[in-house]
């Protein structure tokens, strides 16, 4: 359907979300209502809680403002007293709310320019709905150990229509490393990418980038999986039709590949009571692109800017829309002031784009495909003998786009795949690290003559990973992350006259060396009808 048209109706609408996480099973609603009433449950996530150790806890508030507008918020933050300096855990806490009318807007939050949190909110009730996101931070000890400024921007408009202001207030609290609880092991730095240089300590034996990518705005890339090249008759273009990839250039080489992950804000697919109660995987929680840069650290550490660059691949030349704040993570050989090596191999395969256009009537079709590999290779001569670091990545899409003139109907089926190997060679057993990622969405929205707007989707983030010591596995996990949602409205008629129904469902499953989470919750007309653990 046409994006615009459809935003623009979705413009009355009263909307609702949020996020508890960490909560117990939530109370369900012996019989929901028949449609959508003016308030409904908070939002629920069926992601675990982030676990913590049972030791003192110290807590600081790091942001408190309320955004109705573009100017960000600029504060300062200082290390909490009486926990140490050397933390077990260290976890991020979002509390909003927002009331009236408005839109689902993404948001950042900075400490010392390095982004520690990305995120987007819940569309808001009259009544008003508040909603909470954590987060593990402990990564970034490094840049919480001295006081920072801070920023946060949370954009918004607000007007006679878009009336929602959005408050929150977010806090830190750090866990003490005592008793039997050790210090985290994290990065020995943290450098913000707010350059397209620089310059990392010259004894770094370990290097990754972290890249916050989201396509975003408003604009087509936040549907960039939907796009179309010509001469396909739809609303959003690019030549290479909706084939991305985010990708890292260390002095202009292609250093890292992956694939972007296909986020669904609380407005997407046109139909926001899809999301009231459950919403889409990660929507509140954007998690970063890993990219393992570790070959390329002896050139790194010559103590010389270089140019580290990120960049997607598939946008329209010229185009805006998509965010990549990127932070750089340096583990240091406490051993050696000055560690060196060499970059031993680049090999790279050609990308491979493939989009076939099929016209017809009613339905139009646009088949696409695209698949990458990169592997990379580098030895560093470190204070424990020499390491040779070895990275291969491999990422792919497949996709059918099916829609009728006018996209009245608008239907996707597509699968991204994002596979990488980590192999560590030195003294002993090699180890490698395996990480195996797919990402799915299948959903189509119909327009009825009735004006009845329906929209059925599946979106799944499933991951495996398993750490091998020469052959022996020493750690694995599986993740299965499924959302499914039904949900229909009678657009272009008053408010108490849309008769909005709609389900919803989460299931989250998390097993491995580490244990087993299975968290199950089901949603008919914003009311929660089901909220159980599995182990």
């Amino acid at each position: 359907m046409r994006r615009r048209r459809i935003m623009s109706m979705l413009g009355g609408l009263t909307l609702a979300a949020g996020l508890l996480l960490g909560a117990g099973p939530a109370a369900a609603a012996d019989t929901p209502p028949a449609e959508f009433g003016t308030d409904w449950h908070d939002p629920l996530t069926a992601a675990p809680p982030v676990a913590t150790p049972h030791t003192k806890s110290c807590q600081v508030t790091l942001a408190q403002a309320q955004f109705r507008d573009y100017t960000p918020y600029k504060g300062s933050y200082a290390p909490p007293k009486g926990c140490g300096d050397r933390w077990g855990k260290v976890v991020l806490r979002l509390d909003g709310k927002v009331k009236g009318r408005q839109y689902d807007r993404l948001g950042y939050l900075h400490v010392g320019g390095v982004e520690v949190l990305r995120t987007s909110t819940p569309e808001p009730s009259v009544d008003g709905i508040a909603w909470n996101v954590e987060k593990d931070v402990t990564r970034y000890s490094d840049t919480l150990r001295a006081a920072q400024p801070v920023e946060m921007l949370i954009g918004n408009t607000v007007d006679d229509t878009y009336t929602g202001v959005i408050d929150v207030k977010v806090t830190l609290t750090f866990y003490a490393a005592e008793g039997r609880t050790a210090p985290a092991a994290t990065p020995d730095k943290v450098l913000p990418l707010d350059t397209p240089q620089v310059t990392t300590p010259r004894n770094a034996e370990r290097v990754v980038a972290e890249v916050y990518a989201t396509g975003s705005g408003g604009g087509c890339e936040e549907f960039w999986y939907l796009a179309v090249p010509d001469p396909a008759a739809y609303s959003c273009k690019a030549p290479a039709g909706p084939n991305r990839e985010v990708q890292v250039r260390v002095d202009g080489q292609l250093a890292g590949i992956a694939a972007p992950f296909p986020t669904v804000w609380t407005g997407g697919w046109s139909n926001p009571f899809l999301w009231y109660v459950v919403p889409a995987p990660r929507a509140f929680d954007v998690k970063p692109v890993e990219y393992d840069l570790t070959p390329y650290a002896a050139l790194l550490n010559d103590g010389r800017p270089h140019q580290v660059e990120v960049s997607v691949a598939g946008v329209p030349a010229g185009q805006a829309g998509w965010s990549t704040p990127t932070n750089l993570l340096i583990w240091q050989d406490k051993g050696s002031e000055v560690v060196t090596g060499a970059l031993t191999r680049h090999d790279e395969t050609k990308p491979v784009n493939s989009t076939t256009y099929k016209p017809g009537s009613p339905e139009l079709r646009l088949d696409a495909s695209s698949s990458h590999r990169l592997t990379t290779a580098g030895y560093l001569n470190t204070s424990h003998g020499r390491v040779t670091t070895t990275v291969a990545r491999s990422v792919s899409a497949d996709s059918v786009h099916r829609w009728t003139e006018g996209e009245n109907t608008d239907a996707l089926k597509g699968s991204w795949r994002d596979d990488e190997s980590v192999t560590t060679d030195g003294r002993g057993p090699a180890v490698a690290a395996r990480n195996n990622r797919t990402y799915t969405m299948d959903g189509t929205t119909t327009i009825a003559a009735d004006n009845r707007l329906r929209t059925v989707i599946t979106l799944g983030d499933r991951a495996d990973a398993v750490t091998l010591r020469g052959a022996r596995p020493t750690a694995f996990s599986h993740l299965d992350d499924t959302y499914q949602g039904d949900a229909s409205w009678t657009m272009n008629v008053p408010r108490e006259q849309r008769h909005a129904v709609g389900t919803s469902a989460e299931r989250y499953r998390l097993y491995g060396s580490d244990g087993c989470y299975d968290r199950s919750l089901k949603t008919a007309q914003g009311a929660l009808t089901e909220d159980v653990r599995h182990c």
